[in-house]
């Protein structure tokens, strides 16, 4: 097992009591993020839906690779890692649909 920092987006940091950062012992991604899920109860439902598979909005990133390249949840982990959760940014407003901004 390899001790890792996982680094906690803002809006999910009221789960893990405002800690920007989590250290967890985890030899895969899949085991950090369920020993995060462990650490931080009801943290876990908002990274992985139901049948434990990555949220489709949620990227996992280790160092500047995103998981979904490497080996996705099995990507291994060594000592010093940084996994870093990025959830997609959406919202907006599409203005060719909408129309220009009043003004």
């Amino acid at each position: 097992m390899s001790t890792v920092t996982i680094r906690i987006p803002t809006p999910l940091r009221s789960y893990t009591q405002g800690a920007d950062e989590v250290r967890v012992d985890a030899s895969s991604i899949a085991d950090a993020l369920h020993a995060l899920g462990t650490q931080h109860e009801g943290l876990l439902p908002r990274i992985l839906n139901e049948s434990g598979e990555l949220r489709q909005f949620v990227n996992i990133y280790l160092g500047s690779q995103n998981i979904r390249a490497v080996d996705g949840m099995q990507t291994p982990l060594a000592d010093g890692d940084i996994v870093s959760i990025i959830p997609a940014v959406a919202g907006g407003i599409d203005h060719e649909r909408q129309g220009p901004p009043p003004g």
